[in-house]
């Protein structure tokens, strides 16, 4: 056999190799040794508490003087020196009328938190043990894990847009620590990154007899700022509305202006 034959089959079987370890590594994240997953007959009958509200239905972000879609940052919030860069060059390319590295108009996932303030509708599905948020924006799956699972171990987690989500209960508050997010095409609002060390906790209440839904979201990230980033989104019950299918194609956003050169700053 000759030696580039055998240099070839070397290659496949490594290609193969790797794609198994990821396989491997992604099963382990979700589905640990001997752990039921989510919708296991088994783990959906245990004996839990009865949770305080479900929020099973559909949603949509309320807008508003004090709730837009934005994650606006707050005053005094000082960012790092990596991070102030994309900030100024978003806020230079504004007032320029223009957008920084619009990489929704190019159809990169919009992440948590943006997800979550589209003016889509989220439809959500909750189950003993967990909750499944399916954005109509994309349909961006999230999944909240509520089975006393543990977040993975750090050293075989695999980062993903919308991140690993595990909640629990604090009396009438869902509390849903979320961690293990891409840094990369990843934004927490125009200009500001989200690396890989940001975490996002949610504080998650039914308020107005059901009819409102409000998050207190606490950000942290240090490599993009310092402390704690603390903001307040409201959603409306809509029971009028269901999600569709809907894929990001880059062919039907040509005609955005944002998905030009001349317009998109990269």
């Amino acid at each position: 056999m000759s030696k580039s034959r055998i240099a070839r089959r070397v290659a496949a079987a490594a290609v193969a190799l790797t794609f198994l370890v990821g396989v491997s590594d992604l099963t382990a994240q979700f589905q640990p040794p001997g752990a039921l997953g989510a919708l296991a007959p088994e783990n959906l009958a245990k004996p839990r508490p009865k949770p305080p509200f479900d929020l099973t239905g559909t949603w949509l972000h309320g807008g508003g003087p004090d709730n837009g879609f934005r994650f606006t940052p707050p005053p005094g919030l000082k960012l790092t020196p990596e991070a102030q860069v994309h900030y100024d060059a978003a806020r230079k390319a504004q007032s320029e009328g223009k957008v920084y590295r619009d990489d929704i108009g190019q159809c990169w996932p919009a992440g948590l938190p943006v997800i979550m303030t589209r003016v889509w509708p989220i439809a959500m599905i909750q189950l003993p043990t967990a909750i499944y948020m399916i954005s109509e924006f994309m349909n961006s799956l999230r999944v909240v894990y509520l089975d006393g699972r543990p977040h993975t171990d750090p050293d075989i987690a695999v980062p993903s847009f919308n991140g690993e989500s595990i909640g629990r209960w604090e009396g009438d508050t869902l509390v849903i620590d979320t961690k293990y997010f891409v840094p990369d095409h990843h934004w927490i609002d125009s200009g500001i990154p989200g690396s890989d060390a940001l975490h996002i906790v949610e504080r998650i209440k039914l308020i107005d007899q059901g009819k409102t839904l409000s998050i207190e979201y606490a950000f942290t990230d240090p490599k993009s700022w310092e402390g704690t980033w603390n903001i307040t989104k409201r959603w409306r019950r809509v029971d009028e509305r269901d999600i569709a299918e809907v894929s990001c194609l880059p062919d039907l956003n040509d005609h955005m202006p944002t998905t030009h050169s001349d317009a998109n700053v990269r």
